[in-house]
């Protein structure tokens, strides 16, 4: 598979899963942006351990859950990259606790990063995409989505609202053949 001239957005793309997706991209020839809210040291190492690759990497940090720092995130890349073909929403967080005893600032933690953030981004990429007539947007979703997991009502619920948001913004966006998949 190849993405040569494409440009990928990954959030939460220096860690974990993201690190791994920004990794395929770059080796099937993307241009990569990937994000990271907090940790700039592994940020910096997982650039620093690409060799090669890091030539078509770029490091953005900022917070998915903040509608004027994604704003200003797509200012800021617009300046480099003509377009943006992929958008993978992979920033997440858990914060895990029996509902009985879950504090509101965890619920608020979980969904605002995990939903509102994939609202946020999805949302400046479908604007930007739809004047090109052309993306793709993959949000990573889990199975506590469909499921529901115990300790894990917040987490759960954000999942849940991702693919419900995905498949009613698959719907929105297919006549513009913007795709949206979870």
């Amino acid at each position: 598979m190849s993405f040569k001239n494409q440009v990928a957005i990954v959030t939460g793309g220096t860690r974990g899963i993201g690190k791994g997706i920004t990794e395929a991209f770059l080796n099937a020839g993307a241009k990569v942006i990937a994000t990271y809210a907090s940790n700039e040291a592994k940020a910096n190492e997982f650039y620093e351990s690409l060799g090669e690759l890091r030539k078509n990497l770029t490091l953005k940090r900022f917070d998915v859950s903040s509608s004027k720092e994604c704003h200003d995130f797509f200012e800021s890349i617009s300046k480099d990259f003509e377009q943006i073909h992929i958008l993978v929403n992979n920033s997440g967080v858990r914060q895990d606790n029996i509902l009985a005893s879950m504090s509101e600032e965890q619920w608020d933690t979980v969904l605002d990063i995990n939903l509102k953030g994939t609202f946020n981004m999805s949302k400046l990429a479908v604007l930007h995409m739809m004047g090109h007539r052309y993306g793709r947007i993959v949000n990573i979703s889990s199975v506590g989505g469909k499921l529901g997991l115990s300790g894990q009502a917040n987490y759960a619920a954000s999942k849940a609202g991702q693919i419900a948001l995905s498949k009613s913004l698959s719907k929105e966006v297919a006549k513009r053949k913007i795709t949206i998949n979870n």
